[in-house]
């Protein structure tokens, strides 16, 4: 069992984003000893940023201040939020270019579709929250319906709850099974759901069409994102494969 490591670790909060969607994996990754977690706002300072559901989170660092050598970059997901960090062009140019030196770039619900905007799911297998893992192509990607994928250094988790499996899973792979299944008894996680369901096929069709619908106007806007193209004439980051931007048609 590894049980001392120097992880630097970046974990993107914006206004809007899911909180369980970090608090899941920020308890496993945090719990690694010597690791560094670093909580980063794209605000302009380090006032609290509320979720979607209004808990807050006081952040530790602002996107310019966070280390330039990350070993893993991660965004939550979230609804409005996350369509506003995808089209923000100061968020994505800094996932391109920590992701350009990170060891693993990542993302846990619809913060895909933050990756995806940046150019970061090119060519690659990822999933995302039910209502919008289809559109992942939209971004060059192919979707997976898994609760998480992983395709080169790139980590992706499902929806909300499948941050837990995520978070569990990037312990592993840091520091081994063994320290992860620690963590994993510390957290006394182990699923025992009151009843079946937590995903379409097993949950009672007419509860699956009335959420389906619920989120129909957040789809319609997923459907209009793509990867932004570089500011300035800029080409992306090497780390993306290709030195000029090819927009999705």
């Amino acid at each position: 069992m590894k049980m001392h490591g120097d992880e630097q670790i970046a974990m993107l909060i914006y206004p809007g984003f899911t909180a369980l969607d970090l608090v899941g994996p920020y308890h496993f990754l945090s719990g690694m000893m010597g690791a560094k977690v670093h909580l980063v706002t794209n605000g302009s300072d380090l006032r609290p940023v509320a979720s979607d559901m209004g808990l807050a989170i006081v952040p530790t660092l602002t996107l310019e201040a966070c280390p330039q050598n990350l070993t893993l970059l991660f965004t939550p997901g979230g609804t409005d939020g996350t369509l506003a960090a995808a089209r923000d062009s100061r968020t994505i140019g800094f996932l391109r270019d920590r992701a350009s030196r990170a060891d693993y770039v990542t993302s846990v619900c619809t913060g895909a579709l933050i990756l995806g905007a940046a150019g970061l799911l090119a060519g690659k297998r990822a999933t995302s929250h039910w209502s919008v893992r289809a559109l992942l192509d939209q971004f060059g990607a192919t979707p997976v319906d898994a609760r998480v994928v992983q395709d080169g250094k790139v980590i992706t988790g499902a929806g909300v709850s499948a941050g837990l499996d995520f978070g569990l899973s990037l312990v592993s792979k840091l520091r081994g099974q063994p320290y992860a299944a620690a963590s994993m008894l510390t957290a006394e996680y182990h699923p025992d759901p009151p009843f079946l369901g937590g995903t379409l096929a097993t949950t009672p069709p007419p509860i699956g069409r009335a959420m389906t619908g619920l989120f129909d106007e957040f789809v319609a806007e997923v459907r209009k994102l793509r990867c932004q193209p570089p500011t300035g004439g800029m080409p992306l980051s090497p780390y993306l494969g290709s030195n000029r931007f090819e927009p999705t048609q």
